[in-house]
């Protein structure tokens, strides 16, 4: 049988996840950083779910999202009630998942051409 790969052109997608790095399109990043289908914000000074603050939010706004999804590592860890309240002060909603769920619906919503944008928190030394 032949099979061939069918790689989507129309936007940034996850290829794959791991507990120190996230496969964007073939370059793996080893540091937080926040992807939407036309844009990546590399070096987002993310270190723990438990740190995340309303100020860290602001990136993600200036990508115009509909939907934030955000991973957290290897295990879903919810943030502070006020970083979520960012959020929903400015009407977009969020969900909380690990990264290799917040990875595998990105790529679905962004296929579907929905404005998502995620936000991978890894322990690399880039981020902080």
């Amino acid at each position: 049988m032949d099979l061939s790969l069918d790689r989507p052109d129309a936007f940034l997608f996850v290829r794959r996840t791991a507990p120190g790095y996230v496969t964007v399109v073939d370059r793996n990043i080893e540091a937080s950083f926040l992807l939407a289908p036309d844009h990546m914000i590399e070096q987002w000074p993310a270190v723990d779910a438990a740190a995340l603050t309303p100020d860290l939010a602001a990136p993600f706004f200036d990508l115009q999202p509909e939907l934030v999804l955000l991973g957290t590592g290897e295990r879903q860890r919810f943030p502070p009630a006020d970083f979520l309240a960012a959020f929903l002060r400015r009407g977009v909603g969020i969900e909380v998942m690990d990264n290799a769920a917040a990875a595998r619906t990105y790529d679905l919503l962004a296929g579907e051409g929905r404005r998502v944008v995620v936000g991978f928190i890894l322990p690399g030394a880039g981020a902080g």
